[in-house]
């Protein structure tokens, strides 16, 4: 048994309710267990100038505030400033107390309460005049974008207005039959320098704006009546490389205890010995004594299968030894336990295995009564990370199909919201993705509940700078404090997760450059991460460290970015200046045979949707410019997919290099989806270009490039171009065919073009001298000589009318859940014109509103709010939010000039 010093503690799941004493207490106490949500009635305010001086710190001031850089630029050292100024980073540093693993590192309160006299943390305050908002709350993503260079914010932050200082305050009702129990804020995810006020008083904080993190509300409450809560959030300038965001993004909560709990993430379950017939279940549970007198209790703890369908506990399927321990006054204690499960229903990947899942639900009892439920979700699999057969998943080779995601949801913005992400994974389930990255934090709480359930594989990433900087205020500002806190905090909430298979601990961070000092910075991660979690294998991401530098040694996977298959090593990309590697795979597989090599970063692929620009290049890979493959004027990139960032590689290139080195366990492609920020080749634009999804969640033509390689048993086919060009008669027009099929025939209006079958290291064909003519462009694929799939694709007509589909006719009246509605516009006949740039009117009637539009177009710099819309390449979206406790029917009409309007219905219930 583990005996811990009390700090802190976080959340359960269920409510319990119970009555006991406290020995040597007259008191009665309360034991309901309650997480409550506490996103709703909120008022912010953002200051527009002169922010107020309540600061964690100084910062070095900006000097170059340009971000139209590579993104594989070297980073450089940390500028010293020494602080001159009155700060509060004193009084919020021993928030991380918990997380600190050394007492004599753990920092002490300073006396004084700083900001007790400041307006906005007083509860006399006339906040009437700031904005009601709910929570999750983006305070940036409405805009306006900002235009123009220099701009306040440039492409590589989103070009929206995230950076600033704001507050959000509240009240807290608090019962006064809660005076005996310890009270929690969690919050999920505060971007960023958050630092917390309850009725005056400085509770504590937590600048790095990815990680959950909980305060103890407790000494400073007033049961029986109402509690002023403020919260001051602070987003620098030139602090990150993609759109941050900016306010309370995540779900915040109030969580209420008895004395003696379940800590905080206080359970941790593993797997071992497992097979078909059994499978053994080890059970750490952490315990809190809050009380001033040492505790008696009983642990008990039973397993259910969890429903698939509904997501509760269904059959009891193993019970672990009950234990009575004693808990001394204000400490922390760990017990362990084990049980075994006959013939375990196994958590693996989707489509070959299943994502089975269990329930523990561990009760605590005083005095014969439950004191405390908490629940954990959890998986049994086994994990090998073979250095010749790559990832095996319960003894079965699993090839990792994976993408990265950055955590924004597009015109949603960072305000995290369950339906957005689970649409996300759907579409990425359907390309034949299996993994994730998690680039380059912690993600949203409920992300991972989703990989979990859905059967993804996941890399945890919790880091994209350490004492090295990529922007003059990243992370590495705040890494000498909080790296420790920041990492062990990471992985206890997370290590539950049957989902992930890796934590990564650094993104292409500076210390790949330092040689032995770099890798002593790894090594000392990596020592936190093993010491937290030592069941699943550490990494950092490498787009510089080669096999013979010390930084991948302190690696158990070597990650690698761009490496693999070479970074400017092909002809195209000779004259560009940068890192310039030839492919690594055989030389990190020489250096580390016991290690598995795991592709975290390849092709940085570029497209503009829909968008064909002539001439095509001749070759498989070429970095994108004004005049290859690139359009300065409308800030496009041709949609033949065969252009790249300066450092990336055509998805060909970089599935001939892993098919040439079969002992590669697979790649994360950048990027799944395309995000805000780094706009790479055009910073004058708003989001990336390099996914596979555009922004509004529309397939690209290399959608079909990955599903052909990565779903090989689906029948499909894929034509690009499209096939309306007028004036383009009598013209060269390749047409190139993406299918999981190894050969196929191209006809136009019925006359074959010739039928080509694949050679080895090939994944498209091309017809690269069609003469274009109107009508039909048809392909019949084959698969080992029989028909296999057919495509086609035919020229449109005048835009004549519009069209609507929803992803969903029925959404839930919670006010979070959403529908996603597609507009096309068609001709006369139902064919998508696919140059059709209509402006569209979106209108709403019935219990919904509309929350966002977008059209996928990296540089159109319109607000998501607005109800008008350009359609880009014949293409819009519209986002649906249900209004709560009002179900009924919601009618959306889209309207445009000279077009027949569309309509479509959606119920709410």
């Amino acid at each position: 048994m583990q005996l811990i010093t009390v700090r802190c503690i976080r959340f359960c799941l269920f409510v319990i309710v119970n009555v006991f004493f406290l020995p040597g207490s007259n008191s009665q106490v309360t034991t309901t267990r309650e997480r409550i949500a506490i996103n709703d009635g909120w008022k912010f305010m953002k200051y527009t100038s002169s922010p107020d001086k309540l600061i964690y710190d100084i910062r070095p001031e900006v000097t170059d505030r340009n971000d139209n850089m590579v993104a594989d630029s070297k980073p450089t050292e940390a500028v010293t400033v020494n602080s001159t100024t009155n700060v509060l980073k004193n009084w919020i540093l021993p928030s991380a107390n918990e997380f600190i693993k050394d007492p004599t590192k753990q920092h002490q309160r300073p006396e004084g309460n700083p900001g007790s006299d400041f307006p906005f943390v007083q509860a006399n305050f006339n906040d009437a005049g700031w904005e009601p908002v709910t929570l999750p709350h983006d305070w940036a993503i409405n805009g306006p974008f900002f235009k123009g260079d220099p701009a306040e914010v440039g492409g590589g932050m989103g070009r929206l207005p995230s950076p600033g200082v704001a507050w959000y305050r509240r009240k807290l009702t608090i019962p006064i039959t809660d005076k005996d129990r310890i009270i929690y804020l969690d919050i999920d995810g505060a971007m960023s320098y958050a630092m917390v006020w309850l009725n005056g008083n400085l509770v504590g904080g937590w600048p790095y704006g990815y990680n959950s993190f909980q305060l103890n509300l407790t000494p400073y409450l007033k049961p029986g009546g109402d509690n002023q809560l403020a919260i001051r959030l602070d987003n620098p300038a030139n602090s990150a490389r993609w759109y941050p965001g900016g306010g309370l993004y995540r779900n915040v909560w109030l969580t209420k205890l008895a004395p003696v709990h379940v800590a905080q993430w206080g359970t941790f379950i593993h797997t071992k010995n497992v097979s078909a017939a059994a499978a053994t279940v080890e059970l750490a549970v952490t315990m809190e004594n809050n009380s001033t007198t040492d505790q008696r209790y009983d642990l008990a703890t039973e397993v259910f299968t969890i429903n698939e369908k509904t997501g509760k506990a269904g059959n009891k399927v193993a019970v672990f030894p009950r234990t009575t321990n004693t808990i001394p006054a204000g400490r922390k204690i760990q017990t362990n336990n084990s049980v075994i499960i006959k013939k375990p229903l196994l958590w693996g990947p989707v489509p070959l295995q299943k994502p089975n899942l269990y329930l523990a639900v561990t009760r605590v009892y005083a005095n014969g009564k439950v004191i405390d439920e908490y629940e954990t979700r959890f998986g049994i699999r086994t994990l090998n990370l073979d250095p010749e057969k790559g990832l095996l998943v319960n003894g079965n080779p699993v090839r990792i199909q994976g993408v990265n995601q950055h955590h924004d949801l597009g015109a949603l913005g960072a305000a995290f919201n369950t339906r957005a992400a689970e649409r996300q994974l759907e579409l990425l389930r359907e390309l034949g993705c299996n993994a994730i990255r998690l680039s380059h934090n912690p993600p949203a709480p409920e992300l991972l509940a989703l990989t979990d359930s859905m059967g993804f594989l996941v890399i945890d990433e919790i880091f994209d700078s350490w004492e090295r900087k990529k922007t003059p205020h990243d992370f590495h500002l705040i890494f000498p404090d909080w790296y420790e806190p920041d990492t062990r905090s990471f992985i206890r909430r997370d290590k539950n997760h049957s989902s992930i298979i890796a934590w990564s601990f650094g993104n292409e961070v500076g210390e790949q450059y330092t040689g032995d000092t770099g890798a002593a910075v790894a090594r000392k991660l990596a020592d936190i991460v093993h010491d937290e979690d030592s069941t699943r294998p550490v990494t950092a991401s490498m787009n510089y460290a080669k096999p013979d530098m010390p930084f991948p040694a302190a690696l158990d996977l070597l990650c690698l970015n761009y490496q693999g298959e070479g970074i400017r090593d092909a002809p195209a990309y000779a004259h560009l200046k940068g890192i310039r590697t030839s492919p690594l795979y055989p030389a990190f597989h020489s250096k580390f045979p016991n290690k598995m090599i795991v592709s975290s970063e390849t092709a940085s692929a570029l497209s503009s949707r829909g968008t064909y620009i002539f001439p095509v290049y001749d070759g498989i890979s070429a970095p994108v410019s004004d005049s290859t493959g690139g359009d300065p004027i409308n800030k496009f990139v041709s949609a033949y997919e065969l252009y790249t960032a300066a450092f990336g590689a055509s998805p060909d290139k970089v599935f001939s290099s892993q098919d040439k080195h079969p002992y590669v366990a697979g790649e994360f492609v950048w990027s799944g989806w395309d995000y805000l920020g780094e706009p790479t080749p055009y910073y004058s634009a708003r989001s990336s270009y390099s996914g596979i999804i555009d922004l509004a969640g529309f397939k690209k033509d290399r959608f079909y490039l990955y599903q052909a390689r990565w779903r090989p048993n689906l029948p499909m086919a894929h034509i690009l171009p499209h096939w309306t060009w007028p004036g383009r008669t009598g013209v060269i027009t390749p047409v190139h065919v993406f299918t999981s099929g190894n050969e196929a025939e191209l006809f136009l209006n019925n006359q074959s073009l010739g039928r080509k079958k694949k050679g080895q290291y090939e994944y498209r064909l091309r017809w690269d001298s069609v003469v274009y003519e109107p009508g039909i462009l048809r392909v019949v694929a084959y698969k080992n000589g029989k028909p296999w799939a057919t495509d086609k694709v035919q020229t449109a007509g005048a835009p004549a009318k519009l069209q609507l589909q929803a992803d969903r006719s029925l959404v839930k009246a919670n006010g979070t859940d959403l529908s996603f509605i597609t507009l096309q516009v068609t001709d006369a006949h139902g064919v998508l014109a696919p140059e059709a740039s209509d402006l569209i009117a979106f209108s709403i009637s019935g219990p919904g509103e509309i929350v966002a539009t977008d059209n996928g177009d990296a540089a159109n710099l319109a607000p998501f709010p607005s109800k008008t819309r350009n359609a880009f390449k014949g293409l819009a979206l519209v986002i649906v939010r249900a209004k709560k406790g009002t179900p009924g029917i919601i009618t959306i009409t889209a309207t445009a000039k000279g077009l027949t309007p569309a309509k479509t219905i959606i119920k709410t219930n």
